[in-house]
């Protein structure tokens, strides 16, 4: 197995870092940098730090193997700047997508964890390599990297409009997978932005 390039590995080591920080000292790292809904509790700096904090331990592990699974070939591909504009243009979309739908439906709930930017990492990695076969954990059935991630953008969208298995952030996740979207068509030329 090929070693981990060092953005990939930095936010793997980063996010397990602070998911013990914030254990060991009652969870006072998530009360500060998880991202609040527009109000007294919202700061500018939260649209960033969301994103290397989690909930519990099963989020961390999740998020993480994505990261390892997507973000590391990817990051060997572009190269380490490009991939760091990919991985920030995907947290940032995502963690306005989520301010909106919390303003939109009142809530009062922070968000937390990395999933925005692996939904973008995810759909890239369906455009660059798009009949893959993927063995995802759920469930256990092999399909094409495109197939993947219509899949889960398609499952995201209907559990996000419906309202199943709240208390997750399923449009943050759709709106990590729309700015990925938007930074490859901005690296290719392509429309909303003209050509380079």
């Amino acid at each position: 197995m090929p070693a981990l390039p060092p953005v990939t590995q930095a936010l793997l080591l980063i996010n397990v870092a602070l998911f013990a920080a914030d254990a060991l000292f009652g969870h006072l790292l998530s009360a500060l940098f998880a991202l609040w809904p527009i109000g007294p509790n919202f700061m500018p700096w939260q649209v960033v730090t969301y994103a290397f904090l989690h909930g519990d331990f099963f989020h961390l592990f999740f998020n993480m193997l994505g990261l390892w699974m997507f973000g590391a070939e990817l990051e060997r591909i572009w190269g380490t700047k490009r991939f760091i504009h990919f991985y920030a243009a995907s947290v940032l979309a995502a963690a306005l997508c989520q301010l909106l739908v919390n303003a939109l439906l009142g809530s009062r709930f922070p968000t937390v964890g990395a999933s925005g930017g692996l939904f973008g990492l995810l759909l890239a990695f369906g455009m660059m390599f798009p009949n893959r076969i993927i063995m995802p954990l759920f469930p256990p059935i092999p399909m094409k990297a495109k197939v993947f991630v219509a899949v889960f953008g398609g499952l995201e969208l209907f559990f996000g409009v419906t309202g199943t298995q709240s208390g997750v952030a399923h449009f943050a996740h759709l709106g990590g997978m729309l700015g990925g979207f938007l930074m490859i068509r901005y690296w290719r030329g392509q429309s909303p932005f003209g050509r380079r």
